[in-house]
């Protein structure tokens, strides 16, 4: 009994530690109120666009040129000084959860929650289960899921990174929003017929993925620098896309300028 109680007395210590951790948590003194010091300037700088409803929007840029940031100032995860304007209605004024809840992404490395799978695709219990099924059944994922309640584990390693895609892609599906950021198009996601009706921006890390979009915006050390029809950046010989072009291999340089050209063509344009 004495053994059986110390080894009780120090378990009982252990768990203890956790709730010292927590109340510990609970009087760290906050941050003070953002402010911005001649140090510590905006990352995005002068950038004033346009992109139209149901447009398909490539983000390039070198490493640091400010593509997360953007993705960023549409969610409202920094403070942005100036206007973010969705359907004429200026983001700043909207609560986050709505502003967040109209907006779909698909990351380039999807985590899922340690739950089920109707958990994971609809936390907030807003579908029936016909429409969870629908929403699998269009990613071709119906298969791969035996119930709505099977679990899923932990950051989803017990499905694969494409499954773990598609699931986010039924979600996005699910929630029909007409505003989709992908951060690197996949193979699973073709953003031309799954959501035609919806604009897309797509952050690029591989040039091929972009180059069938209606517009492709360049940007440099937080600017934009150009923003135009791939194909028509492509005419401009010194221009930072073509820069861009012309740095991969011969081969990957021609196939993606047959392809500008071609979707240009295939949209109407009219090759002077």
């Amino acid at each position: 009994m004495l053994q059986f109680g110390v080894r009780q007395m120090a378990e009982v210590i252990s768990q203890m530690t956790s709730v010292e951790r927590i109340l510990q948590y609970t009087h760290i003194e906050r941050e003070p109120k953002w402010e911005y010091t001649p140090e510590d300037l905006p990352v995005l700088k002068n950038l004033n666009l346009v992109i139209e409803s149901g447009w398909k929007v490539g983000i390039v840029g070198r490493t640091g040129a400010g593509k997360s940031s953007l993705i960023s100032s549409l969610f409202r995860l920094a403070i942005v000084e100036g206007e973010v304007i969705i359907d004429g209605i200026d983001t700043g004024y909207l609560a986050l959860q709505e502003l967040r809840s109209k907006i779909s992404i698909i990351p380039q490395e999807p985590v899922l929650f340690s739950a089920t799978v109707r958990y994971n695709l609809d936390p907030f219990n807003n579908y029936d289960d016909e429409q969870l099924w629908k929403a699998l059944e269009a990613v071709d994922l119906k298969a791969a899921v035996p119930s709505l309640d099977f679990k899923v584990s932990e950051g989803g390693s017990n499905f694969s990174l494409g499954q773990r895609q598609l699931v986010c892609l039924a979600r996005a599906i699910l929630r029909g929003n007409r505003i989709l950021v992908l951060d690197e198009a996949t193979a699973n996601v073709d953003p031309k017929t799954r959501f035609a009706a919806c604009t897309v921006l797509t952050v690029a890390h591989r040039l091929n993925t972009i180059m069938d979009s209606e517009r492709v915006l360049v940007m440099d050390s937080g600017r934009l620098v150009e923003f135009d029809h791939p194909y028509r950046l492509l005419a401009n010989p010194h221009g930072y896309f073509t820069k861009m072009v012309n740095e991969t291999s011969d081969k990957m340089s021609t196939q993606l300028n047959q392809i500008a050209k071609n979707t240009f063509l295939n949209n109407g344009g009219v090759i002077e």
